[in-house]
């Protein structure tokens, strides 16, 4: 049975002969993608489709005989499930009528498939797109944050080089009030003498009287 006589014979069941091809085209279509992309199609009871990786081998041409050698590929393998085998083998037998039913696929695994795999990759990019401005904005408080400490520390260390300055201005102050203290001291010192030479002064006046007085007495004698 090739692809049309598989299109003929589901066509009555599935509405027309576009319909059973469009149908058929679409399967095929999925599953070589899939495997393709390294993934495993798996239909329960009918068998799996995955992909296999060859390693490099020596293998003999069988025309001539002569040793080849086989670089690593890829080729696709096909499995057959366990209810394809057993009617395969005879174990079980094909029904008269109606379709082969290998074996029923659990409640709940038909509402899934690509679509549930499209929406999910469809959230993950919503999130990333969500979380991508809240780690901008986290970078830039970390940026802002150092700025500041950076700005802070260069001030601490502009105010550590102004303090020897404010410390000389202070020594300095210092160092001029004890000059002046002892300036203070020494004149200080100095003026109990010159109040000694303003006693001494009517000193002077007294022996003036006396010589004043002994002229007179001579005077009076002749």
């Amino acid at each position: 049975m090739n692809k049309a006589q598989l299109v003929e014979a589901i066509a009555d069941k599935m509405g027309g002969r576009q319909q059973a091809a469009d149908a058929v085209d679409h399967v095929l279509d999925a599953i070589v993608r899939a495997v393709v992309a390294g993934e495993r199609v798996s239909v329960t009871g009918f068998g799996s489709f995955e992909k296999v990786d060859r390693p490099a081998r020596y293998a003999r041409n069988p025309q001539t005989g002569e040793r080849v050698r086989v670089k690593k590929t890829s080729v696709p393998r096909f499995r057959a499930g366990q209810g394809f085998k057993d009617l395969v083998s005879g174990s079980k037998k094909l029904p008269r009528g109606g379709e082969v039913s290998v074996k029923k696929a659990p409640k709940g695994s038909l509402t899934g498939g690509a679509s549930a795999t499209v929406k999910k990759a469809a959230a993950k990019k919503t999130t990333a797109k969500k979380a991508a401005p809240t780690a901008k904005k986290a970078a830039a408080k970390k940026t802002t944050a150092a700025a500041k400490k950076t700005t802070a520390a260069a001030a601490k260390k502009t105010t550590a080089k102004k303090a020897p300055a404010k410390k000389t201005t202070t020594a300095a102050k210092t160092t001029a009030a004890k000059k002046t203290a002892t300036a203070k001291a020494t004149t200080a010192k100095k003026a109990p003498a010159k109040k000694a030479t303003a006693k001494k002064a009517p000193a002077k006046k007294s022996s003036a009287r006396k010589t004043t007085t002994a002229k007179k007495a001579t005077a009076r004698k002749k």
